[in-house]
């Protein structure tokens, strides 16, 4: 399998063929143009694609040698200018069924960064926030479509995606043939205005789940398109709760990927119009761990007590794609939010009360949860204990399938490497190794 591309810049040289190297010895060609000298070399090439940022004469030279306009470097900034980035369709204009296709049709993507950038993304969130979903209504002529074949696909779905994790790793397959039934059916056939509403909130959920098993296997760029697609799709069902919890879903994505301010501004667009408790205590849970990212403490712990005050009142059932939320979510996040904050010993206190709460079903988010309480011991210099949940949190991913879990305990590894005395150390290195 080709290795994954993990930048934006990575992603604009291979769209050209170019080499680190090659791509170097252009950035001093451009210089040599406007009389200037550049010590670009293949190692200061591999550090931008890294996530160190160019000054801004080499973002000039680079602007030059992808022919990109300088004010649009200066508008969307590092790395969001770079070709390859892509605009979502706005809401309400009657693209919904393009975007299905789209997503119907996708092959799995290479790329592992965003595709849309941080404006595009408030974009969209805005445009949730304030477009009637009546403007997208529509109807298609065709074949009447059989109320009874949608109710097995919406039986069938809600099967699929309520598996425990270990399972869902076989289930992708099955789950885009739905969608692509789903897209046929709201291309191809006739159906009354009920009907479309269900087959539009029918194609939003295997959206945004498979969105979910795009971004597990760390396709970012693939699980954007299927959460745009969702987000569409849920706008045109009127589905409030359903598209706010995907817009959340891409915060929580720019969230993982070191995006918490983009995040903070999806979230508060999609809080707006999100109704349920269960819901809205996802949304600020989420938002809370971004104003942590980002030195926040007063809002954060304003946002941590509205989640955990929201979930404990909440009455009637939460919708489906946010039922698993639970105590055990609330307190494993704050602990998190208390490791970005400072407060490793706090932290590790949530972390591991929350670790005991979660079913067995969950084990995906056990791997994540395992990572965290792995960090606030290591932060304690509790190195052994550490190791050994990392070590867990690593077997844990392998048997479920979650490369970005594996990534996540890949990276955390890394802070380990002086403690290699330490024969726990030494077998998490180890294993960590395995998996290059």
């Amino acid at each position: 399998m080709d290795e994954l591309i993990r930048h934006p810049l990575a992603y604009a040289r291979w769209l050209h063929g170019w080499s680190q190297t090659e791509l170097a010895r252009y950035v001093k060609k451009a210089a040599r143009r406007r009389d200037r000298r550049a010590g670009t070399s293949r190692q200061r090439v591999s550090l931008w694609e890294k996530n160190v940022t160019p000054d801004d004469f080499s973002q000039n030279l680079l602007a030059d040698v992808f022919r990109v306009p300088h004010e649009r470097v200066a508008a969307l900034g590092w790395p969001h200018w770079l070709p390859g980035q892509e605009t979502p369709a706005p809401l309400g204009t009657g693209a919904t069924l393009t975007v299905l296709r789209k997503a119907a049709q996708m092959a799995l993507d290479r790329r592992t960064f965003l595709t849309y950038t941080p404006a595009a993304l408030s974009a969209l969130a805005l445009q949730w926030a304030t477009i009637d979903p009546a403007l997208a209504a529509g109807a298609t002529n065709g074949r009447r479509v059989d109320p009874a074949f949608v109710g097995w696909l919406e039986k069938t779905a809600r099967d699929l995606t309520s598996l425990p994790t270990a399972h869902r790793q076989h289930t992708g397959a099955l789950l885009d043939g739905h969608l692509t039934t789903v897209a046929d059916l709201l291309d191809h056939g006739s159906y009354s205005s009920h009907l479309e509403t269900r087959l539009h909130a029918l194609a939003a959920r295997l959206n945004q789940t498979i969105g979910w098993h795009r971004f597990d296997h760390e396709h970012h760029a693939a699980a954007n398109r299927y959460w745009h697609a969702a987000v569409h799709a849920a706008h045109h069902a009127g589905d409030t709760d359903l598209g706010a919890g995907t817009l959340s879903d891409i915060a929580y994505q720019n969230i993982w990927l070191g995006q918490p301010r983009t995040a903070v501004d999806s979230l508060e667009h999609a809080l707006s119009r999100t109704v349920r408790p269960t819901a809205r205590a996802l949304l600020f849970l989420r938002k809370a761990r971004a104003h942590a990212m980002l030195q926040e403490p007063r809002a954060c712990y304003r946002d941590l007590a509205q989640a955990e005050k929201l979930l404990n009142t909440a009455t009637d059932p939460a919708p489906p794609w946010c039922a698993w939320m639970s105590p055990a979510d609330v307190g494993v996040d704050t602990g998190r939010c208390l490791i970005d904050l400072g407060q490793p010993r706090r932290a590790q206190d949530q972390i591991s009360q929350g670790i005991a709460l979660l079913p067995p079903a969950r084990n995906k988010t056990k791997a994540v949860f395992l990572a965290y309480e792995a960090e606030s011991l290591l932060a304690q210099g509790d190195i052994t204990q550490a190791a050994e949940l990392a070590r867990n949190s690593l077997q844990l991913a392998q048997q479920i399938g979650a490369s970005r879990c594996v990534q996540q305990i890949r990276d955390l590894s890394t802070i380990f490497a002086p403690h290699l005395s330490d024969h726990s150390v030494e077998h998490l290195l180890h294993d960590v190794a395995l998996m290059r």
